[in-house]
């Protein structure tokens, strides 16, 4: 009996783990950027002091992210940015440390430092900072140009480009803040990705989740079911060994 409560309670335990990140993943369906999490499942032996090899247990894990592009939406504001290729924005993540995102509505915040989701963004000396109340546009090449209050057109100045990333072959990670990085090396050092000067921007354009809302809801309802039917395999599990002790007992 024993050997389907190890699976069951291990297979529920990891129902519950999917259906927070599916929940994750369809709380995102309409943040613009956004990289859906992969989900998979595999049967281990249970670990322990003493083998068990006809143990199992079910291991979920989450391998990675689905980078495959969000649908495109014009939305004429000047701030908006959609990267174009493979390309990611650089921004400072809480700890100081560049991490990447391809969410592209940036905001000026009250102190005219250009922030996406109150992070500032990298440029090539740092955080970008524009003159307060003054009008900014983006060029394609991620160059932020601003005119101040009350000047004309000719006053136009150049205030700081965005630092645009290309990672190529290899693979980033989300971290918990939800930004991106590239894996650790051998000391543990998480290297700073360069400047790519081919990558460009399509200024009044934004790059929608890759999240189906359709599928989270059918991935939603599964998990449900399936955290269910381990519960009720626990449950009759209980009640034939219940019924079998009972046989035992009056056996004996």
């Amino acid at each position: 009996m024993d050997r389907i409560l190890y699976t069951a309670m291990s297979g529920a335990k990891q129902g519950m783990d999917r259906q927070a990140l599916v929940s994750q993943n369809l709380a995102n369906v309409t943040t613009a950027g956004f990289r859906a999490q992969l989900y998979a499942a595999r049967a281990v032996p249970v670990q322990g002091e003493a083998p068990l090899h006809t143990r199992a247990s079910t291991v979920a894990s989450s391998p990675g992210s689905d980078f495959s592009p969000g649908p495109i939406s014009t939305t004429g504001r000047p701030l908006d940015v959609l990267i174009e290729q493979d390309g990611w924005l650089a921004v400072q993540a809480d700890d100081g440390t560049e991490a990447y995102t391809r969410r592209g509505d940036l905001q000026i915040d009250a102190n005219g430092v250009v922030v996406v989701v109150g992070r500032p963004v990298v440029g090539d000396n740092g955080p970008i900072i524009v003159p307060l109340d003054s009008q900014v546009v983006i060029g394609s090449d991620g160059t932020l140009s601003a005119i101040g209050p009350g000047e004309g057109p000719e006053a136009i100045a150049d205030v700081g480009r965005v630092k645009l990333v290309d990672p190529g072959e290899q693979t980033l990670i989300r971290g918990e803040d939800g930004l991106f990085r590239p894996p650790e090396d051998e000391d543990g050092e998480v290297a700073v990705l360069g400047q790519d000067e081919d990558l460009r921007l399509v200024v009044g354009s934004l790059e929608g989740s890759n999240v189906s809302a359709v599928e989270a809801m059918t991935a939603m309802i599964d998990a449900a079911r399936h955290y269910e039917m381990q519960l009720s395999m626990i449950s009759t599990t209980d009640e034939n060994a219940q019924r079998a002790n009972s046989l035992l007992s009056l056996q004996g």
